[in-house]
């Protein structure tokens, strides 16, 4: 069997269409089809089957699709292990991040690999619901990723389709107007915060979810004016005084408490869990342990 109609399988099976997977293996529509077809022929029963508009793999075509993850991580292994004997891992690594990540961690990642000259680190930041970041995995060589504090471990990780490469756990913190009444606390609990106007996340992502764990904590509905994604609109906001907000700690622009107090939360867990997705095959490649590497050392320095 080709190895890249084994790659068109698996992609069109993470993505669920021809026209995603295409995207995702940066070639034509046309192109899959022909590799799907292709590899049908050989195995002789059917892959593929229509789902409305979408495409998802039979029972066959998904069974071949989790065994072509080992052959492409046997490949990726002879690679690494001639690679061994060269002086430098080389070669280019796609890095995705969502945006308050790629602040924190994108330009000390390349900082860190200036001197390597042998890699090559394309980077790009994708804002996406949290159920989406496995799906960037085909994309990208390595997806930093976040998920809230609660929420169980990354689709595919407990199967082998995914590999977690846990980086740290950022605290969300309450983010304040100076004048507000509580600005002045050094923490504050759920029942502090029940009749406030909250600026927040769209649903789907990870902050509006543990919005919803501190609200709970109070009893109340939590009462949404604003869903902004972008955090440094959200931050601007909230320096107006038109709202509150959960911020992350690590990166929020308060400007040592002139512009806004950050204030923890106590009484119920705040925070969000960094990681980097990685599919198998591809965290075989030396030169992207080497970025992985990388990444787990900045994080542990930003995490202190």
């Amino acid at each position: 069997m080709d190895v890249h109609q084994l790659e068109a399988l698996r992609v069109v099976g993470d993505r669920g269409s021809v026209t995603s997977a295409a995207e995702a293996l940066h070639c034509t529509p046309s192109a899959v089809s022909q590799q799907l077809k292709a590899l049908q022929r050989d195995v002789g029963v059917p892959l593929t089957e229509r789902v409305g508009r979408g495409l998802r793999l039979t029972p066959a075509g998904d069974a071949l699709a989790r065994e072509a993850v080992g052959v492409a991580i046997a490949l990726e292994r002879a690679g690494a292990a001639v690679g061994t004997f060269l002086d430098q891992p080389t070669g280019i690594v796609r890095v995705a991040a969502f945006q308050s990540a790629a602040q924190m961690f994108l330009p000390g990642l390349l900082t860190r690999l200036a001197c390597r000259p042998g890699i090559v680190v394309e980077c790009s930041d994708e804002d996406v619901a949290q159920d989406e970041f496995v799906h960037l995995t085909s994309e990208f060589d390595v997806v930093i990723a976040h998920r809230a504090d609660r929420d169980q471990e990354w689709a595919g990780a407990d199967d082998g389709r995914v590999r977690v490469v846990p980086l740290l756990r950022e605290p969300l913190d309450v983010a304040l107007p100076p004048e507000h009444r509580l600005a002045d606390r050094t923490s504050v609990t759920p029942l502090d915060l029940a009749d406030e106007e909250w600026i927040t996340v769209r649903a789907g992502f990870p902050v509006a979810a543990v919005l919803e764990a501190v609200t709970a904590g109070s009893g109340a509905v939590p009462r949404v004016r604003h869903r902004i994604n972008d955090f440094h609109v959200a931050e601007a906001l909230v320096a107006a005084g038109h709202g509150i907000s959960l911020l992350p700690r690590f990166t929020a622009d308060d400007r040592g408490g002139t512009r806004f107090r950050l204030v923890p939360l106590v009484g119920v867990r705040a925070g969000r869990q960094i990681d980097a997705l990685v599919r198998p095959d591809r965290a075989e490649r030396l030169v992207v342990r080497v970025v992985l590497e990388t990444l787990r050392r900045h994080a542990s320095d930003v995490a202190g």
